[in-house]
């Protein structure tokens, strides 16, 4: 998105909202939703390429696993899930975009109870042909260490895309931005390498690559489709504990999101490094893997 870009309450186009179709400005909820005030909510951003969603059979169902763990169970399936979003693809004509669906507790009853609440689902999808600039994705972005970390599995469902666990992203991104940069890298609450703060994080190391065990954070599934695509180049992957130090001696490092796609990092606060061979051909593979047709 750019400076010049509506803002996204006045737009044209259509919303799904609880089964219906909507026109897009319509599209409203009340101040006294549970989920604007407590968190209740869970999301998903699935990319479209040439009009087809991509893994979007993987995102509908891990949006039905991150509502249960929030204890909500939604009111559709998968099937169901995956039918709006091409709908709402086709009814804005949109080929090359981003989808978003969001599911969250309603405004039926205020108190960090929420049992009675009903469970709401809507589903955006917007054009969006790329996160970062073209030069960007040649010349790697630049990242500063956040001050948050990521907290262990036994203090948040941090498995879960959970609005919730946006809010120290927001802080972290608006703080990178602030200081010149385009990112900021997480640690974990033991001071391991983490994540970006919407990005799962590799490196490479003579010719191995290295990414984080996500046993604080969410395995992108991004992430998963790049090791998949690294194995079967013949690369070995590693998933291990990182400790920061570590970066330094990194030939080369880059995130992997469903929004940011594979974005390769030029430096890191001190450290510095190259858009290399290895980054380069799994970001081709990967441009190659989303033209595939795929649900």
């Amino acid at each position: 998105m750019t400076a010049n870009d509506p803002p996204f309450d006045n737009r044209d186009g259509y919303i799904w909202f609880n089964g219906n179709i909507m026109p897009w400005r319509t599209c409203q909820v009340h101040m006294l939703t549970h989920a604007l005030h407590y968190g209740g909510a869970v999301f998903e951003g699935i990319r479209a390429y040439d009009g087809q969603c991509f893994k979007l059979n993987a995102h509908s169902e891990r949006l039905i696993r991150s509502a249960n763990m929030l204890d909500m169970t939604l009111p559709y399936t998968a099937e169901h899930l995956n039918e709006a979003c091409r709908e709402i693809l086709k009814l804005n004509q949109i080929k090359n975009g981003y989808v978003r669906p969001l599911a969250w507790r309603g405004c039926e009853e205020m108190g960090l109870s929420n049992q009675r609440s009903s469970i709401n689902v809507a589903i955006a999808a917007w054009s969006w042909p790329s996160y970062f600039s073209d030069d960007l994705h040649k010349t790697g972005i630049k990242m500063i260490v956040s001050p948050w970390r990521r907290p262990p599995a036994t203090t948040a469902p941090v498995h879960a895309k959970a609005s919730g666990l946006y809010v120290v992203g927001t802080l972290s991104k608006n703080m990178a931005e602030r200081q010149g940069a385009h990112d900021a890298l997480f640690y974990d609450y033991r001071g391991f390498v983490a994540e970006g703060t919407g990005a799962n994080i590799f490196m490479v190391q003579e010719g191995k690559l290295h990414t984080p065990i996500p046993d604080c954070f969410l395995s992108g599934i991004t992430r998963q489709t790049v090791i998949t695509l690294a194995q079967r180049r013949g690369i070995e992957v590693i998933e291990r504990q990182i400790r920061p130090e570590e970066l330094a001696n990194a030939s080369e490092v880059f995130l992997t999101g469903t929004a940011i796609e594979i974005t390769p990092i030029a430096e890191i606060e001190s450290s510095k490094f190259t858009v290399g061979l290895m980054t380069q051909r799994l970001a081709d593979d990967y441009r190659e893997e989303t033209l595939k047709k795929s649900g």
